[in-house]
């Protein structure tokens, strides 16, 4: 079991970048190990870690096929639909609520309007 390469905050070699910046770029890990970690320090908590992963070997996003909007349309709608009044509600249902606002305060002035 060998251990990772640790770099500090923007002290890594270039090649090497996060899943957000291989997003960025339009690529993604494509199975391939962790090669290094990034921590950034912070005051009072632990450092924040980030997994780095070599971008030569990262391989291209697959491409959004007409199946996979339409999934993710139909989540979108479910987490906007009201489970109480069924209606949608324009928004993404807060998990606190658990309902739509309306649903949540009937008697608020604001939601009334």
């Amino acid at each position: 079991m060998s251990t990772l390469p640790v770099y500090q905050w923007r002290l890594a070699p270039d090649g090497l970048a996060t899943r957000r910046q291989l997003r960025a770029a339009g690529l993604r890990p494509g199975g391939q190990d962790v090669a290094a970690q990034l921590e950034r320090p912070r005051r009072r908590r632990g450092p924040l870690v980030a997994f780095l992963y070599r971008v030569d070997h990262a391989v291209p996003v697959r491409p959004m096929t007409s199946s996979r909007w339409a999934a993710l349309a139909a989540a979108n709608l479910a987490r906007r639909t009201c489970p109480t009044c069924g209606r949608d509600a324009g928004y993404v249902i807060p998990a606190r609520l658990g309902e739509c606002v309306r649903c949540a305060f009937p008697d608020s002035e604001q939601c009334a309007a």
